[in-house]
């Protein structure tokens, strides 16, 4: 499978790894959560619906570009993305047994997922990244629950420049 997911909390260089990545010829599939935060900013509203209505647009949105993705049959590096997306929906209402193994069996990835670790030293927050260095921590350790619960095999990208990241993705596929 082609498709693979990058992911970690918020502020762990997964927007600069997919750039890298980009410029080394890879198509990458960017996250929602961000436009939907920037778009709700710029209305004038809070930056989050209420969990459930902002799962369920992100959802709406990774199920378009996971649909609308470019079809290649080299790796194509997703930002998040729908599993993550389903698990955030799940976790906010829990979904049926059923109706959760179907979502996860219909939009697969790369059994190997890479999770950038928490790292405090490049974190930063901005317009729509408002969580403390505390809750992208939080954020980090549910993301990990949540692909290990789905079977999927977890790889840690190393703190490392963005060009070693990169080289350190490719290598373990």
């Amino acid at each position: 499978m082609p498709h693979v997911i990058i992911t970690g909390g918020p502020g762990a260089g997964k927007t600069t790894l997919l750039a890298e990545l980009a410029a080394m010829g890879y198509a990458t599939v960017d996250e929602s959560a961000r436009a939907i935060i920037a778009e709700r900013r710029a209305r004038g509203e809070s930056p989050r619906p209420d969990p459930v209505a902002f799962a369920r647009e992100i959802l709406r949105r990774d199920i378009e570009k996971y649909l609308d993705r470019p079809r290649t049959s080299e790796w194509v590096f997703f930002d998040r993305g729908l599993i993550e997306a389903i698990g955030m929906l799940h976790e906010a209402s829990p979904l049926p047994a059923s109706e959760l193994a179907s979502m996860l069996a219909t939009y697969s990835f790369h059994s190997t997922v890479f999770v950038l670790p928490p790292w405090e030293a490049i974190y930063a927050t901005d317009t729509e990244r408002d969580q403390s260095f505390a809750d992208a921590v939080a954020v980090h350790d549910r993301i990990v629950r949540w692909y290990r619960s789905c079977g999927y095999v977890l790889n840690e990208v190393p703190r490392l420049p963005v060009e070693q990241r990169a080289d350190h993705a490719l290598r373990a596929l």
